[in-house]
């Protein structure tokens, strides 16, 4: 009875039935007495902190009749909505959002968790005929859900990773001001609401979040009524620092897991560059959402538009065929701000003077045959090399893998985010 429910929920969608009634590729009578089926589609969008993930999945799901999972590991908690910048109702325009918050505060809410949680999600979104798009930062949460149990989700389902990314030092700006309206909407508040001077420990629950522990000072000397005004307003400033800068620190982690992702085999990933948008936020409303739909929107829909017409199958023994491979590459060759990265490639970097090559320069980015991942850092007229040191890297590439970051990781992150914002300062090399 409960096999037949599933079958008829499967069916009430009109794209499922027309699915069901397709005529059914031929089968090998030696591997299987049941044909393939068509795989279910789930897209992705990545991307580091403030570069507009939910923007996107949002506009996707409204055109494409979909429902946004969150990933986004701090957001699956309840309260904190302002500093863990959750989308509001407005925002969310009636688009069904999973995973965001409903998790207790004070819970452990691990990548296993969110792995289960966010397949059921997904597999609820399918029943219902829409399409999933699973959308936040947290990429150790994404890698556990398509990766985890030996690849059991991509067996299920065709997936389509989309990156909105933005050079790192107009990211930065952004971000930074993002955090100082944050404040104005109540930052310190929320903060204040779940302070204890009793409990130090921020690495449980949503007190992890950013915009937390960096106000614990403040807190303490604030509750002590001993310091005259002019001393708290200077820890207040310093908290404030230290959230941008930690901000700043996010930004790299983030980016270095999805160039991981760019090197692993079945990761082909579409990097839509979102700088032009970011450089035009603070002018009329009207021209940023035309920015914004020239180089994020409108590249984003031809993708997922090619993806959803792609045909996947997975047979009863679950090995994936995919019978379109000229359509691997999704990418609209039209738009010179997408590139399709392919899996198992290489980072650039120059092993001989200990450096990655930061690179603003024009690249051609229409072509499907790159042999490596760009990454993609200041103005599009200077070109930025900065000098990182092999342990440095290493450790921020440890950090990125990490599911926690180390304080030492977090530091060496924030060593390379220091030289590149030294050498867009300045606008010239620096060694």
């Amino acid at each position: 009875m409960a096999l037949l429910l599933f079958f008829s929920q499967q069916i009430s969608s009109p794209r499922l039935l027309r699915d069901a009634i397709a005529p059914a590729p031929l089968m090998d009578a030696e591997n299987s007495l049941l044909p393939p089926h068509r795989k279910d589609k789930v897209v992705f969008v990545l991307g580091a902190t403030a570069t507009g993930k939910s923007k996107l999945a949002i506009a996707l799901a409204i055109h494409f009749d979909g429902e946004v999972v969150n990933s986004d590991k701090m957001q699956v908690y309840s309260g904190l909505d302002v500093i863990t910048n959750k989308v509001t109702q407005a925002e969310a325009a009636d688009i069904p959002h999973h995973l965001l918050g409903g998790v207790h505060p004070d819970a452990d809410f691990t990548a296993a968790d969110f792995r289960r949680e966010a397949a059921l999600a997904v597999a609820s979104i399918v029943a219902r005929g829409r399409l999933p798009i699973v959308a936040g930062g947290s990429n150790s949460y994404i890698e556990a859900l398509v990766d985890g149990e030996a690849g059991e989700f991509r067996r299920h389902y065709d997936c389509c990773y989309l990156w909105v990314d933005v050079d790192l030092p107009v990211l930065h700006k952004f971000a930074a001001a993002r955090v100082d309206k944050m404040v104005q909407q109540g930052l310190i508040d929320e903060a204040r609401s779940v302070f204890n001077p009793n409990n130090g420990d921020y690495t449980r629950g949503v007190r992890r979040s950013i915009g937390v522990p960096e106000l614990d000072r403040y807190f303490r000397v604030e509750a002590e009524a001993a310091a005259d005004e002019e001393t708290l307003e200077r820890l207040r400033a310093a908290a404030i620092d230290e959230i941008k800068v930690n901000t700043c620190k996010l930004t790299v982690c983030q980016l270095l897991k999805i160039h991981r992702f760019c090197r692993l085999e079945g990761w082909d990933v579409s990097r839509i560059d979102a700088t032009e948008f970011f450089l035009k936020r603070g002018a009329a409303s009207e021209e940023e959402e035309e920015v914004w739909e020239k180089i994020v929107g409108i590249p984003s829909t031809n993708i997922v538009r090619a993806f959803l017409e792609r045909d996947d199958y997975r047979d009863n023994n679950d090995n994936i065929n995919d019978n379109n491979k000229s359509n691997n590459n999704i990418n609209n060759n039209n738009n010179n701000n997408c590139t399709v990265l392919h899996g198992n490639r290489d980072l650039e970097k120059d092993e001989n003077t200990k450096k990655v090559i930061i690179n603003g320069g024009d690249q051609n980015n229409s072509t499907d045959d790159h042999e490596n991942v760009y990454y993609y850092v200041g103005d599009k007229n200077i070109a930025v090399e900065v000098m990182v040191e092999k342990a440095v890297l290493a450790a921020a590439a440890a950090a990125a893998a990490a599911d926690e970051v180390s304080d030492d990781a977090k530091t060496a992150a924030a060593a390379a985010v220091t030289a590149a914002a030294t050498a867009t300062a300045a606008g010239a090399t620096t060694v």
